[in-house]
């Protein structure tokens, strides 16, 4: 089973190994910089060389890096949509030098543009991001809770996003809070098996790559993005019981959960981990 967290990268990029450690991670997920800025500091070889160094002495695998939270690959505004898509290369290259092999996009608003545009927007971004680089990360397309004009809801969006971009060297981050409230009942043994079944034939279950592992505040179908601590929201336990023995499973779990007077992220790590030792029979 590969589990872990969204850790902090404070003080310096390698801290966030010390930090997914002590948890108790075999996987984890950083911003390589600050997430609601523009500008990014220069990584130093320093910290790189530290980062890796850590890394190695470690078992966790894989590692994940998500993009910042400002850049809109949907947008139809020239002169955020040049940013957005400068920031899209430089954290491609950013994990380059990382050795980070996934970066998890949010795919952004079509701004009442309609989806179709949002969807050509995305596509021309990844496009001209990816543009010259002889590698990088796998990029990995976030599905989202379905507010008003989000775009990559559902996973026909997704997949018509997929089929048209050039590289092969795409996938999918399954956010199991912002299914649940775009309507995917993952919580129930039919709903989890009618959600597979989109995914395979949209998609491929090939194609997701890392699961962020969420409760959710809001109600099925709510279209609300807001995570709770596992088995504390809707989904419950129960629905994660019904999840963690699915195919599911076999992916990297990511926390996102909150941090407060209920739980710790070790806590939330703890109790995903115990469920799914639990689903899987596990002794």
């Amino acid at each position: 089973m590969k589990i872990g967290c969204h850790v902090s990268i404070a003080d310096s990029i390698d801290k966030a190994v010390d930090r997914a450690s002590l948890i108790g991670c075999n996987t984890f997920q950083i911003f390589t910089r600050s997430p609601r800025m523009w500008k990014a500091r220069t990584l130093s070889d320093e910290e790189i060389s530290a980062f890796k160094e850590k890394l190695g002495k470690t078992d966790i695998s894989p590692v994940v890096s998500h993009m910042p939270y400002l850049p809109n690959l949907s947008s139809s505004n020239p002169e955020p949509y040049k940013r957005s898509i400068a920031t899209l290369r430089l954290e491609l290259e950013r994990c380059n030098l990382l050795g980070i092999p996934y970066l998890v996009t949010h795919l952004g608003s079509h701004l009442g543009k309609g989806k179709e545009q949002g969807q050509k927007q995305i596509v021309n971004a990844i496009d001209t991001a990816i543009s010259g680089l002889d590698k990088y990360p796998m990029l990995l397309l976030e599905n989202t809770s379905g507010k008003t004009n989000e775009v990559g809801s559902t996973f026909i969006e997704i997949g018509a996003i997929i089929d048209r971009v050039s590289t092969d060297h795409i996938g999918v981050c399954f956010d199991t809070c912002h299914a649940y409230a775009r309507g995917y009942d993952i919580a129930t043994p039919r709903g989890l098996t009618e959600t597979i079944n989109e995914i395979e034939s949209r998609v491929g279950m090939d194609k997701i790559k890392i699961v962020h592992l969420n409760d959710s505040k809001g109600e099925l179908d709510s279209r609300m993005d807001r995570h709770n601590h596992i088995g504390e929201g809707n989904i419950g336990e129960k629905g994660f019981l019904n999840f963690l023995s699915s195919s599911f499973k076999e992916k990297p779990l990511i926390l996102e959960t909150p941090i407060d007077e209920i739980r710790s992220d070790k806590d939330n790590v703890e109790k995903a981990r115990e469920l799914y030792m639990w689903a899987n029979k596990v002794v």
